[in-house]
């Protein structure tokens, strides 16, 4: 007699082995026996509505994912995607607002879980206006590919490779976390430009990877900080994230100081 695997048994199976936990350590972690688990895994038991959330929630899974469990146990989904306009998130974009200007005159930017840029800063324009082909600026601008795309930023970037590496390896990492599979196809993009692969690793010495750029005011280095909304449960908050782009040396700090505007 064949036996049909229930799918949420399936989920919860593939992104505990996503996490490399054996049932045993996970069980310990979600405080339920082995046995339990083993059950739900094999679909000889179907986890309730809030063991399920609760099961996601130790295993990180993203909100977008969890509505796939929810669904896939015949459960009604219970995150919604609302727009950034929307007026239920009008608290949030006011914070957003706030971070973004407070850089200034740091460029600033949000994207979401594609690297589709979302909004700005007044700041990050003087670096859009280096893009060569206005094509990369149409909406919807993708953030990754104006930064490797060898008509954007990749000819004003000083040590590619290595500003090339760690974006690649950023966006290898968020498609093994998130099992978000409408990465893959940017990332092959991405792959597919042409690069000097042999200086890809870090110089010795330096604490991060920079980002540095040549422009009429002379080569500017920047370090990165990243922003999230820990709490969020809207899936358009959950995947939207703030990068922040601040000065690596005294020389990038006073060029941007003495930007117009």
């Amino acid at each position: 007699m064949n036996v049909q695997i229930n799918p949420v048994g399936a989920y919860l199976r593939e992104w505990r082995q996503r996490r490399r936990l054996s049932q045993l350590d996970f069980a310990l972690q979600a405080e339920i026996s082995q046995r339990h688990l083993s059950f739900m895994e094999s679909g000889r038991a179907t986890p309730s509505r809030d063991m399920l959330l609760r099961l996601a929630e130790h295993l990180g899974v993203p909100l977008r994912e969890r509505n796939t469990w929810l669904l896939a146990a015949g459960y009604a989904p219970v995150f919604e995607e609302r727009k950034l306009d929307s007026p239920a998130l009008h608290e949030a974009r006011q914070a957003i607002d706030v971070l973004l200007k407070s850089t200034e005159p740091f460029p600033a930017l949000v994207v979401d879980r594609g690297w589709n840029l979302v909004a700005a800063n007044a700041a990050l324009q003087p670096l859009m206006s280096l893009v060569a082909d206005s094509a990369l600026l149409q909406p919807p601008i993708n953030v990754m590919r104006l930064s490797l795309h060898p008509g954007g930023l990749a000819s004003r970037v000083a040590n590619l490779p290595e500003w090339r590496g760690h974006l690649l390896d950023r966006l290898f990492r968020q498609v093994n976390l998130t099992n978000d599979r409408t990465l893959l196809p940017l990332l092959e993009e991405l792959r597919s430009y042409p690069s000097a692969e042999s200086d890809a690793a870090p110089k010795n010495g330096s604490i991060f990877v920079p980002f540095q750029l040549r422009t009429d005011q002379g080569l500017l280095s920047f370090f990165s900080t990243t922003t999230v909304f820990g709490t969020a449960v809207d899936i358009t908050l959950a995947e939207l994230t703030l990068e922040s782009f601040f000065p690596a040396n005294p020389e990038t700090a006073a060029a941007l100081r003495a930007l117009p505007g």
